[in-house]
């Protein structure tokens, strides 16, 4: 998969569907998995594989997944259950979830972001207050 980069600003129609930019749909599969983000209020997408090795990496730093580990195979649940199995349809727009659309209080406008191994989908006005209020200078110095 080519990495995901750029950003798209897009309108969730009436039943919750949102168009991807051509450029991702074209390096996307048709089968995708949206989950709710763990620290941001935004929804990430992913390549079904590329979820599963989203959710293994958050157990990297504790020596990785560990089934007998109570704890992990709570953790594991969660995760799973966060996310939907969602389909790019003939006109290029996945459908969103009303939870997940709640979870991430997506408005009409929204912002599509590639970042890398995934896309991020963040309602407009959060988008523009997290981009405004991020300083990049502070990555230089």
């Amino acid at each position: 998969m080519a990495k995901l980069v750029g950003e798209y600003h897009h309108k969730l129609d009436a039943k919750g569907r949102v168009s991807l930019p051509s450029e991702f749909r074209k390096s996307l599969p048709k089968n995708l998995k949206v989950t709710q983000a763990p620290k941001e209020t935004c929804l990430y997408v992913f390549e079904p594989d590329a979820f599963d090795g989203w959710v293994d990496s958050l157990f990297a730093s504790k020596g990785g997944y560990k089934p007998t580990l109570l704890e992990h195979e709570r953790a594991r649940r969660v995760l799973n259950s966060r996310a939907t199995n969602v389909e790019i349809d003939s006109a290029g727009r996945i459908s969103i979830s009303a939870d997940l659309r709640d979870r991430a209080e997506l408005d009409k406008e929204v912002v599509i972001v590639g970042n890398s191994d995934h896309v991020e989908i963040w309602d407009a006005k959060r988008w523009d207050e997290f981009i405004n209020g991020f300083d990049l200078d502070a990555l230089f110095n």
